[in-house]
């Protein structure tokens, strides 16, 4: 079987385009040329693979089979491709970071501006996601390095190395009555108004598993999305909230916001560093993770 890259291509173009002239157009091959190489992997595989429907062309059962394996293969070569031409050479190549929130806003900015400046032929991409799409992305290598707030956890495709701790704290205003409670409760938070995080945030996940451990229900609550907006409801006065005690850092210095120790907290989280096992560390990659470190020291 001549299972050749060009076709596998050709299998995830059909895919997302559905025309056999745009695949054609992009990959600079003539439309009779795409359909040659369609016929010949229906051949060659003894099974359908393309079905027309409304003048589309739609994979059938195992051309989906199919474009889940030409997906993969296609990302490993063009990723090896990069790879090799980087190696060992620090004056052209890109990193592509995928990091969550608290990382990517707090931690991150400082460590590409400084690799950035003094490696200015680089060109990094940031993609600011949740931790379990950060992890999704890296086992599909469609990025080469994560940097994500999260539990710890074991994988059998990932790495992970941790960078340090990320504690959740209680955050209020100095305004609030819980900023100055000298006995703070489970009991007392749950009773308050909150802002919860959205569903797909870690933190979000780290709050409900506090609330289910004692069985306690908020009165009231406010659902955000951003980090930023829940400091900001915060800040008004009424509410209260659990954070990374890194998102909060310069608020409390200027004394617009409180942190206060959860009680009953019981669950770590820390910063990781994660990347695909699989994945070959170029040079490159081996130089910016040192500015990770360098970030921690």
């Amino acid at each position: 079987m001549n299972l050749s890259l060009l076709k596998l291509h050709i299998v995830e173009l059909l895919n997302k385009h559905r025309k056999i002239t745009t695949v054609a157009e992009l990959l600079g091959l003539k439309q009779p040329t795409v359909t040659f190489h369609m016929k010949n992997l229906e051949r060659e595989f003894g099974v359908k693979l393309f079905d027309t429907r409304m003048g589309k062309i739609i994979l059938t059962d195992a051309g989906n089979a199919l474009l889940h394996y030409a997906s993969k293969i296609n990302a490993l070569a063009a990723e090896a491709e990069r790879v090799v031409r980087e190696f060992d050479t620090l004056q052209r190549g890109s990193i592509r970071i995928g990091a969550s929130y608290v990382p990517a806003t707090y931690l991150l900015p400082a460590v590409l501006h400084r690799f950035a400046r003094e490696h200015p032929g680089i060109h990094i991409a940031l993609s600011v996601k949740t931790a379990p799409v950060i992890k999704d992305m890296l086992a599909r290598h469609e990025i080469d390095l994560g940097i994500i707030s999260a539990e710890p956890f074991q994988s059998p495709t990932l790495l992970s190395e941790s960078l340090g701790e990320d504690e959740l704290i209680l955050i209020c205003s100095p305004t609030h009555p819980l900023a100055n409670e000298t006995d703070l409760t489970p009991e007392l938070i749950a009773s308050s108004s909150f802002v919860l995080h959205g569903k797909e945030s870690s933190t979000r996940h780290v709050t409900d598993k506090w609330l289910e451990r004692g069985s306690r229900r908020l009165p009231s609550y406010l659902e955000l999305d951003s980090l930023e907006a829940i400091k900001q409801a915060v800040m008004l006065g009424e509410h209260i909230s659990f954070v990374s005690r890194i998102a909060v850092q310069s608020e409390v210095e200027r004394g617009l916001l409180v942190v206060r120790p959860i009680p009953g907290q019981s669950v770590e989280r820390y910063i990781y560093m994660v990347s695909n096992k699989d994945r070959h560390r170029s040079a490159l990659i081996h130089r910016f993770t040192e500015y990770l470190s360098w970030n921690q020291d």
